[in-house]
């Protein structure tokens, strides 16, 4: 059975003119916000930190700061993208369309995606501007970008199916998800931690996020680039497995 290219497509740009119309927002919070972070953290702080592994610490940051805002983005989009339709009622023309499963998730994990690579370009030209960095493997950094951007783009897309209002839309973002990366290792190495708490932190899944990404940057990080690789991978298969499930037994959807 191939694939409706076409429905794929509406769903796709649908999506992606979401992201675009509210581009002032979507652009200029992440530039503000990261400008900020490199102000405190990169100038005022980072003057007085040692080199980790002999990268400078504004530096030693920047993936840090991309995982933050990625993760965020990624999921938030993502589970908007398919809560309002459900909220409107707009979900049952999704439902009764000729699109199948497949068509469906890439047409909205490939919007949320492109809309996380394009705030990565953007923070990545922001750091720019603060901070002079070398990414050692940058192909690997764009396919770990992706993997991690569909990954937490199929996550938002079960947490807008599951919300059944606005507050439970943002309870995994806030009270969950930005503390984890906080405390993934984003400003420091979880090497600089001492005992028990630098075993602690291994049990914080966002810290193997952080820690591949900043493997492809710098060549070192805290994890083993292929556990990060596969801790991925698995996460993205439990996804898709709770979506099929969800398609195929109609959760939330058809209710």
């Amino acid at each position: 059975m191939s694939l409706n290219l076409r429905g794929t497509w509406s769903i796709f740009t649908r999506e992606l003119m979401r992201f675009l119309r509210t581009a002032f927002q979507s652009v200029l919070a992440p530039v503000l916000t990261t400008s900020l972070y490199f102000i405190v953290f990169g100038a005022a702080i980072g003057g007085r930190m040692p080199a980790l592994g002999g990268v400078d610490y504004a530096a030693f940051i920047i993936p840090g700061l991309v995982m933050l805002t990625l993760l965020g983005e990624t999921t938030s989009n993502a589970s908007f993208g398919i809560y309002m339709p459900r909220f409107t009622g707009t979900i049952y023309e999704l439902l009764s369309a000729p699109v199948g499963v497949a068509e469906t998730l890439i047409g909205f994990v490939g919007a949320a995606a492109a809309k996380s690579l394009i705030l990565a370009a953007i923070i990545l030209t922001t750091a720019r501007l603060f901070v002079p960095y070398h990414i050692a493997h940058p192909f690997l950094a764009v396919v770990y970008i992706m993997l991690v951007a569909a990954s937490f783009s199929l996550f938002g897309f079960i947490l807008g199916v599951w919300a059944d209002s606005f507050e439970k839309l943002g309870i995994i973002p806030v009270l969950f998800l930005t503390p984890l990366t906080f405390l993934g290792g984003t400003f420091y190495s979880i090497d600089m931690l001492p005992k028990p708490w630098s075993t602690v932190a291994l049990f914080n899944p966002i810290v193997y996020l952080v820690s591949g990404l900043r493997w492809t940057f710098y060549g070192q990080a805290d994890v083993h680039f292929g556990i990060s690789l596969g801790i991925t991978f698995v996460f993205l298969a439990v996804c898709v497995t709770v979506i099929s499930i969800i398609f195929k037994t109609g959760w939330r959807l058809r209710d």
